[in-house]
């Protein structure tokens, strides 16, 4: 294990692994617990590392309350028209069925986690013995909820969505005061959906520069709201080891969070070319690889392409580059034009210095 390396549940993220996977149930269950162990199943045969849900109510969230601040009234939202109590009522997991969901996890081989909203919410989680805690972005202020959550000396991954780099510290500094030794922010657009355009990833490797130093285990990543997995595998070139994308069945059963997430087959694929993304990174390299050392017979060089007789001058008729590479390099072209041949050559005869007498030109 690395130094920065972090582990939940014994599944390692770092840089030498592929980025962590995570499918966001969120409120796409459409308060149905038949249709939240469908998509626990859907997200493991698709391959995601972890199955992710939220754990609060209505009452933890927000006061029943449909005027002024507390009701959604912009006609861009997705949520235009609703209060936030009646959508957190939409929107939220019932507690009873947390449990039926991580064991279905645990069925699948799926690591199951959350994100708390408030206290009571961490207190239910550690009856349940998750792993990690997520805090949300629009948590990432609430210091009291960081602190109780780094107390569990869980792996804590923060989203990051509308935060200052000064808000940032104060939340990674809350953390570590009381004791948190791996945490993971996730370069996050608090927009739904959010536009490619919006998504800043050159932020990704700037918070590895900011932070890394002030906690033990370090990571980086991505909690993406974009449409398709675009933006996500751009995000792997930039060092992004967690990416987090909200899950459906299909989009067209509606939902809450439906218009911004994957469907199955969407997630299979962001998880196949996220792996191929890693892979292909590899490290600063010049020359041939040992794959490719067998290919540089076929680069082109040097070869008499017309038979001559010994004495006679080389010209651009005689003298080609081509293919394959078992003559001079043709950097030396130039040098041998007007040079004399020392011996008859063959047509098809690779062109060594041996077969010419070269005359200095002054």
């Amino acid at each position: 294990m690395s130094l920065s390396e972090i582990r939940i549940a014994n599944r390692p993220i770092g840089e030498e692994h592929p980025p962590f996977i995570i499918a966001e149930m969120s409120g796409n269950h459409n308060q149905s617990l038949e249709r939240a162990l469908a998509i626990v199943d859907a997200a493991a045969k698709a391959g995601a590392d972890a199955l992710k849900i939220q754990t609060y109510t209505a009452d933890t969230m927000t006061l029943d309350i449909d005027e002024g601040e507390f009701f959604i009234e912009n006609p861009n939202s997705l949520w235009q028209g609703e209060s936030l109590y009646n959508l957190y009522q939409k929107a939220y997991t019932p507690w009873e069925w947390h449990e039926p969901i991580m064991k279905r996890c645990e069925e699948k081989g799926l690591i199951f986690f959350s994100a708390p909203f408030d206290t009571t919410a961490v207190d239910l989680l550690e009856t349940l013995n998750v792993p990690a805690y997520k805090i949300a972005s629009f948590e990432n202020v609430d210091i009291p909820l960081i602190k109780k959550v780094a107390l569990t000396g869980k792996p804590l991954i923060i989203s990051t969505g509308m935060a200052s780099e000064e808000e940032l510290r104060e939340a990674v500094e809350a953390a570590r005061s009381v004791g948190c030794q791996e945490l993971i922010l996730l370069k996050c657009t608090s927009s739904y959906p959010a536009s490619p355009s919006d998504s800043n990833l050159r932020t990704i490797p700037a918070f590895q520069d900011c932070f890394a130093s002030m906690v033990p285990h370090f990571q980086v990543g991505l909690s993406d709201h974009t449409p398709g997995i675009g933006v996500a595998m751009a995000s792997t070139a930039l060092g992004a080891r967690v990416i987090e994308k909200h899950f459906t069945l299909s989009r067209v059963d509606g939902g809450v969070d439906s218009a911004f997430s994957l469907e199955p087959d969407e997630l299979t694929q962001l998880v196949r070319e996220s792996k191929m993304a890693h892979a292909a990174l590899g490290e600063a390299f010049w020359g041939p690889t040992e794959t490719e050392k067998s290919s540089l017979q076929f680069r082109r060089s040097l070869y008499i392409a017309e038979d001559i007789q010994t004495g006679e001058i080389l010209t651009p008729k005689n003298l080609r580059a081509i293919r394959p590479g078992k003559g001079l390099a043709p950097k030396y072209y130039e040098q041998l034009l007007g040079q004399t041949v020392t011996r008859d050559l063959k047509r098809g005869t690779p062109m060594s210095w041996d077969a010419v007498e070269i005359t200095l030109r002054v």
